[in-house]
């Protein structure tokens, strides 16, 4: 058998722009692409984290991510999340390529969140908000940053020294336009009014309570919360989701896995049936909404993945 060619992070960032790969996953759900069709994540309690595998196929190939989550690991000096990904060919399921999975998530976490962003934030987003100093955070500055000329970027984070690193990082980032990003911690009384005046909150933290008041997302904004993919944990309270249009990846995955949505709903405060889904607002059959927040909630799904893989299989 010929051995798979492997394709580094390096790689991974010089082959395919956050851009690119949002137009990628909006295409995949634009031509209708089923993500309910994914099998369940198997998760697995494993040192101090889980083992996650997340499989995936479609008529051109098949894939599988194997990754890690291990909270302790940024204290360490090592990522939170680490990975591989396998990309097998369709008919055969012969390995063909591998790839630093962690790259993959890194891409593909962002450009799925700027899919929502694309269809649920202001057409004009002055200032975001961004919880959250690791690499997700930057990424997904990255992935606004090229489709809204935001001028003013807030991130805040639990240590100040994190938050102002990434900060520095995501003021480099504009290139056509002037960009002021700041630092803030979680505990700073100027958190709550920069997202009060944001029209773009991002959570990207491992918190497992809510991060921001339920009352400070104004009417019309659009936050992304990313940061939790189990159902006991949330970022965002269930006052907040009572009163958004709420979206998710997929309703059968939500209903295991995004605890933002399940704690809503346990508590009274939202009604599945009123949860609409990703292709939902591709396809153009819910409208964002200008009257209360509109609320994404992602815990990232094996087809995302499969199609960032399947474009770095290209020569």
């Amino acid at each position: 058998m010929q051995q798979p060619r492997w394709v580094d992070a390096a790689t991974v960032r010089r082959s395919l722009s956050p851009d690119r790969a949002r137009r990628l996953i909006r295409r995949e759900l634009a031509d209708g692409l089923d993500p309910a069709a994914d099998p369940a994540r198997l998760a697995v309690p494993a040192g101090d984290g889980q083992l996650l595998v997340m499989p995936s196929t479609n008529r051109r190939a098949a894939g599988v991510k194997v990754l890690s989550v291990a909270p302790g690991n940024p204290a360490r000096g090592l990522d939170r999340i680490q990975a591989v990904y396998v990309l097998l060919d369709a008919d055969t399921l012969t390995p063909s390529v591998l790839v630093d999975g962690t790259a993959v998530t890194s891409l593909r976490t962002p450009a799925v969140s700027a899919v929502a962003i694309e269809a649920l934030a202001p057409a004009e987003v002055e200032s975001a908000v961004i919880f959250g100093s690791g690499p997700q955070a930057l990424g997904h500055a990255e992935a606004l940053l090229a489709i809204r000329h935001t001028s003013s970027v807030t991130v805040v984070g639990r240590r100040a020294e994190a938050a102002r690193s990434t900060a520095q990082r995501i003021s480099g980032l504009a290139s056509t336009h002037r960009l002021t990003a700041r630092a803030l911690t979680v505990d700073d009384p100027q958190v709550e009014a920069a997202v009060r005046e944001a029209q773009v909150v991002v959570t990207a933290t491992s918190a497992a309570t809510p991060v921001l008041g339920d009352d400070w997302v104004a009417d019309g904004a659009c936050v992304v919360a990313i940061g939790s993919h189990e159902p006991h944990r949330r970022e965002l309270g269930s006052a907040l989701l009572g009163r958004s249009l709420v979206v998710v990846e997929d309703l059968g995955t939500a209903h295991r896995e995004a605890g933002d949505v399940i704690l809503a709903a346990a508590q009274g405060a939202l009604d599945w049936d009123d949860v609409r889904t990703l292709q939902d607002v591709v396809l153009g059959r819910v409208a964002r909404a200008t009257d209360r927040p509109n609320v994404f909630k992602s815990v990232g799904m094996a087809w995302q993945d499969l199609v960032i893989a399947e474009q770095l299989a290209r020569p």
